[in-house]
Order: structure tokens, then sequence, then C-alpha cells
């Protein structure tokens, strides 16, 4: 049974007027396949997965019925599939949860301005200084739901506590669709009794070390000395976990919430050996990298390529750019040439991946008085402004549309073309 699957959902349906609870969690619920059920109205209630078919593909998201099969997110099509055969398979849209998640962004925007986000699809809320306008934390939370559910479709779960971590910790026990208070006088009797694998921070590996000391719950390691645990897993995750373990988290929510990098990586079917195949995927993950760039207001110091061959042997190559960029024709140039100096040619390729780093907000910096890339930058401006018009893929280079699809829009042209004579 999958961990993910709603059992064991927790919530407060009472309402409450407690105002110890001043930091809220809300989570989306199977955001990327709800997003795209409100497109497939006639798929709820049934197991929906959404990711590309494929024996290399991966699970993006789940609904909650595909998740009772034991589906999750990250887990191989094959398995997935294996699990539940009736599910249906849905291609992701990126673009729509990204409109979809500054829509919500922008409600949690309108309770408060502390809001820190820490994905697509969840945030924290510090509503201490909201309760006046808008009542307790459960009332918060409770409107909050309800309008995303209005003006959007979509259903959130939200924990309300005293801290970050439990009311990280409160959402995740109210999906889906919930809203679980902990007053800051119950932390420990809702901690204590939690699976120790629910602290922040306890990976597989940490767990197991974990276990083999006897801690199963929370409450197991709050009750085992600091200088114990630190023999099992050093002093400074020791003194982090049992602080956690007592309900102590001093962490602000903190509304600037800079991007510290943006990248997209392609796995491949089969292994490409073919450059000229691997170069126009470097264009077209540079070309998403630039348009994520440029919607978000960044550029980028770095440029740095992935590649995984087909033996999972993995390599990173980076490069500082002389000028800050979100151009993709100038990300590209930069990726093909940190991937030819790799010397990765005649090894079979399972994953290519392009990543801008260091990022800087876009006004933060001044153009030269010659701008090599300003032929290149007016040309994606306007592309992106078709396809906020019109759609993602209006308008595309003709570089992507693949050797196939070129060739035959030159034969086309040429029997289109005039006579010379």
């Amino acid at each position: 049974m999958s961990k993910q699957d709603g059992t064991g959902r927790q919530t407060t349906e009472t309402p409450s007027d407690d105002l110890s609870a001043g930091i809220l969690h809300l989570d989306m619920d199977a955001f990327f396949a709800s997003v795209e059920l409100l497109d497939r109205p006639e798929l709820r209630g049934r197991p929906v997965i959404v990711g590309h078919r494929g024996m290399r593909s991966v699970v993006t998201a789940a609904t909650y019925e595909a998740r009772r099969y034991g589906v999750n997110s990250a887990m191989p099509m094959a398995v997935a599939l294996r699990r539940c055969p009736q599910a249906v398979v849905l291609e992701p849209h990126y673009e729509q949860y990204q409109r979809w998640s500054r829509h919500v962004m922008a409600i949690l925007g309108d309770m408060t301005p502390l809001v820190e986000p820490l994905s697509i699809d969840e945030a924290f809320l510090d509503v201490r200084g909201a309760t006046g306008l808008f009542g307790p934390p459960w009332q918060i939370g409770r409107a909050l739901r309800e309008r995303i559910r209005r003006e959007t479709g979509l259903n959130a779960s939200v924990g309300a506590a005293a801290t970050k971590f439990v009311a990280k910790l409160a959402s995740g026990r109210a999906k889906p669709d919930g809203l679980l208070v902990v007053p800051e006088r119950d932390t420990l009797s809702f901690l204590h009794p939690q699976p120790i694998s629910a602290l922040w921070g306890v990976g597989a590996a940490t767990e197991e070390k974990l276990v083999r000391l006897g801690l199963r719950t929370i409450g197991d390691l709050a009750g085992t000395p600091v200088d114990a645990l630190a023999r099992a897993i050093g002093d400074a995750g020791a003194a982090r976990l049992h602080a956690l373990s007592w309900g102590r988290d001093a962490r602000a929510v903190v509304p600037e919430h800079d991007e510290k990098s943006i990248g997209h990586e392609m796995t491949f079917e089969r292994d490409v050996l073919d450059r000229a195949a691997l170069e126009r995927e470097l264009l077209r993950l540079s070309t998403k990298v630039a348009e994520r760039l440029r919607r978000g207001g960044w550029v980028a110091r770095t440029v740095a390529i992935k590649v995984r061959f087909g033996d999972f042997r993995t390599i990173t190559r980076s490069i500082t750019v002389p000028e800050p960029t979100d151009v993709a024709d100038r990300i590209a140039r930069e990726a093909r040439a940190l991937y030819g100096a790799a010397n990765a040619d005649g090894a079979g390729i399972r994953l290519i991946g392009v990543r801008a780093e260091n990022l800087l907000p876009t006004g933060s910096i001044a153009r030269g008085l010659w701008d090599d890339d300003e032929t290149w930058r007016d040309a994606e401006t306007t592309i992106d402004a078709v396809a906020d018009r019109f759609g993602r893929g209006a308008v595309q280079r003709a570089s992507l549309l693949g050797p196939a699809v070129a060739r035959r829009r030159s034969a086309l042209s040429r029997l289109d073309a005039p006579d010379s004579e």
C-alpha cells in the first residue's frame, strides 16, 4: 500500500479558535494529475498516471486512485503499469502546471505577504498577522482551500501548527483535501506517535540506522540521549533530529526564496549515438530553460550540462559566460561546446540535460553597448509573446522539427517556389 494514498488521514472538522498554530503549510493534492483532469473530467475517480510511456520513463504524478495500487512519483513507468495495468497514462504539460501554480500563489499572497514557496505546488504561510482580519488559522486554512477550489477546480490540503516542521507534517496527514490544526499545546502528542521516517531529513539510510537502535517512532527518538544518536548519525544530525522530535524549529517563513538553478533533462528510450540528434536535444532543452529564465525574471551566469551514458556513468560540465544570459541560442551554444569538450562521441547516451546556474535578477545587469545576443533575444521574446496568446508550440525553431519534417518542408518550398525563368 502506498504511503501517499490517503490512508491514515487526520483532519480538524470542528472549528477551532486556537491562535498558536499560526504557521500554515499548503500542499496541492496530486497537483500535476489534478491539472490534467481539468481537461479530462471524465477520468475523475479512475487511476490516472502522468508521464511518458516508454521503457525508461518514470511516473511524474499519479491520482490517489492509482496510488492505492502502490504507484508513486519517480517510479519506473513499467513498474507502475504492472501494479495498475488499468491506469490511464497522460502526457505531462508543464506550462499548464506553472500557470495554475502562479494562480494559487497569488491567492496565498492575498491572505498574507509572508508566503514562502517550497516548490511549484506547496508553500508555507505565516498568518499570525492576518488573524485580526481573517480569523484564526483554522478559518484561514478553510478559506484558502475553498477559494482555490472555486477559482481553479483544484484541491489543496493545509496543515497549521506553531512551527514549519509540524505544519508540513500536518498537511501530509490531512491529505487528500483536508485541514489539520495542531495547537502548540498538542504538538508533542501529535508528533511522538508518528513514524521515525516522518522526521524532516530522515531518508532510507538514516532510518535504517535509527531502527537498528530500536527507534521506530518520533517519541522513541525524543527519549534517546543525543550522544547515543550522535554515535549512529553524527553530531549535527543528532542535534537537529532531537530538536525536531521535541517540536523545536526556529525557522521563520521567508518570503524571498530565490531559485538557485533552472534545468531540464531528457532520458532517451534507447541509447543515442547520433551527435546531430544530441545537439538538437541540447537546443530543445536550452529553449525550455531560457523560457523559464525569462518568465521568472532571471539571467544565468553559468551554463551546465549533464550526460549519462548507457552504463549509468554520469558526467557534468559547466562554464561561466562573460555576460549573464536568458537567451536560448547562447545557452545552447555553450551547452554544445561543453558536450564537444567532454569527448563523449562514440558512446551511447542515455540521458542529457541542460541547467542554468548562478541566477541573477534580470534588472540587476546592464547591457553593454554591443550585445551579441540582441537579435536572438528579440526573436525569443517575440516567440514568448506569441506563445502567451496562442499557446506553446504555435511557433517553433525549424531546427527543432527534426530532419524528416525539415526535409518535407524543404521539398514543399521547392514545389511552391516560382519558376526562375
